[in-house]
């Protein structure tokens, strides 16, 4: 139901395939901008996929990324990716919030909830390389504190002093959507009165390209024009690009922010969450999973699905999976038509796994800030599955919604479904 002292966001912060910051993301975004590239991480020689996802180095893009600018020097060599661009997320997000607590109370009372569905697989990789040419005598004392999933949780703890509740769901696709509703149920209980919320990916590695390729996952159909590789709802869609960064929110109950007056940016209305029970890397092809994660996250928001005028979809590209994301959303939402636009930001970042339902939540929260639903890019040639709905291809619109939805669906049969509202 909905409450008169809702949980909502204070602070954003993000690591992409477009960039570094809130801002950079969503100009690149709105802007039709696409984060995969030729994946250039390792010899691709042999494998399916030639592309990805990958966070910019600061000396290639003046909004890159450079750990130093976020971690003490001797630090980094502790800790996988996926940490670094956690670290670096929660750092930005903090800012924005104006939430860094000296006293006890402040401490003990924030949670963090850092999800990751894979954690530090290239640091695991190496170890097993280490293993096999030189043996386990020359491994490095960080090496299984850099790779375990929850150390960026972890390490954001420890930096910024938090002595609340942490956890990290591993719930693949779903998983920093469940750490955003993980941390939402810590607030209503009681147990925490802010959480450092989201996830964080860093597996653009052989073992990730490789088997993802191997079940047939990702595309390898535009291995020479990565820009249009990504292709939600498109009749070209023919598998993911993986992506890695990492994007965390904050937030707090809204008589919290006000009391030290920090600026809502939206309310965490509702969360939904559920299990297929189905398959373990398909979904129902009519999507019976995803709904009851919808219609959970629309009770707890206590409104119809009328009032959502925007999902931003978990949609990846595989034509399995868009399809039966349509034929939920279909299903939940009725006959909207184009008074219901979807469309999936993964068209232009790519798929970052575990940090996909963080990023997503902070590009679904911008919507309603910005008044501008993001366009799917790479959208050409509609599949039939989306009907009349407004999938908004290729050109964002100026369109004022007050409520969005967040969909993120995980292999094991893991849906999560977020909505956000004006505050």
């Amino acid at each position: 139901m909905q409450s008169d002292d809702p949980v909502v966001v204070t602070g954003m912060g993000v690591v992409s395939p477009l960039g570094v910051g809130v801002a950079t993301n969503w100009e690149r975004l709105i802007a039709g901008k696409s984060g995969v590239v030729r994946n250039d991480r390792f010899d691709t020689t042999g494998f399916a996929s030639h592309i990805a996802g990958l966070v910019p180095d600061k000396t290639n893009d003046p909004q890159g990324f450079d750990p130093a600018e976020w971690i003490e020097p001797k630090e980094i060599k502790k800790m996988d990716l996926f940490i670094q661009y956690g670290l670096a997320a929660a750092a930005q997000a903090l800012d924005q919030a104006g939430w860094h607590p000296q006293d006890d109370a402040g401490q003990q009372a924030t949670a963090t909830i850092i999800a990751s569905g894979v954690g530090g697989e290239p640091v695991m990789a190496q170890a097993a390389r280490t293993i096999a040419e030189k043996g386990p005598r020359r491994l490095s004392p960080f090496t299984v504190p850099s790779f375990l999933a929850n150390m960026a949780a972890g390490w954001i703890s420890i930096v910024h002093g938090f002595r609340g509740p942490i956890g990290t769901p591993v719930t693949a696709c779903a998983a920093s959507a469940q750490a955003i509703g993980d941390g939402m149920r810590l607030i209503l209980t009681g147990e925490a009165e802010v959480a450092v919320v989201g996830g964080a990916e860093g597996s653009v590695d052989p073992i990730s390209i490789g088997g993802f390729g191997a079940s047939r996952a990702l595309t390898s159909s535009y291995n020479d024009e990565p820009h249009k590789a990504s292709r939600p709802f498109d009749k070209g869609h023919s598998g993911f690009v993986l992506a890695e960064g990492a994007a965390v929110l904050v937030i707090e109950k809204l008589s919290h922010a006000r009391a030290r007056g920090a600026v809502p940016l939206a309310v965490v209305a509702g969360y939904g969450t559920s299990a297929d029970a189905y398959h373990l890397t398909a979904g129902s092809p009519d999507g019976a999973g995803a709904q009851v994660a919808m219609r959970k996250a629309l009770a707890m928001a206590g409104i119809s699905p009328d009032a959502v005028g925007y999902v931003n979809a978990h949609a990846t590209a595989t034509p399995v999976g868009d399809a039966a994301e349509l034929a939920g959303i279909g299903a939940v939402f009725g006959d909207r038509g184009k008074s219901l636009a979807i469309s999936s930001t993964k068209s232009s970042t790519g798929h970052l796994l575990g940090a996909a339902g963080g990023i997503e939540a902070m590009f679904s929260v911008m919507a309603l800030r910005e008044n501008t639903l993001p366009a799917t890019i790479n959208l050409d040639d509609p599949v039939p599955e989306g009907g009349d709905f407004e999938l908004v291809p290729n050109t964002p619109i100026a369109r004022e919604v007050d409520y969005v939805m967040s969909n993120s669906f995980g292999f094991g049969g893991i849906n999560a479904t977020l909505v956000f509202g004006r505050v």
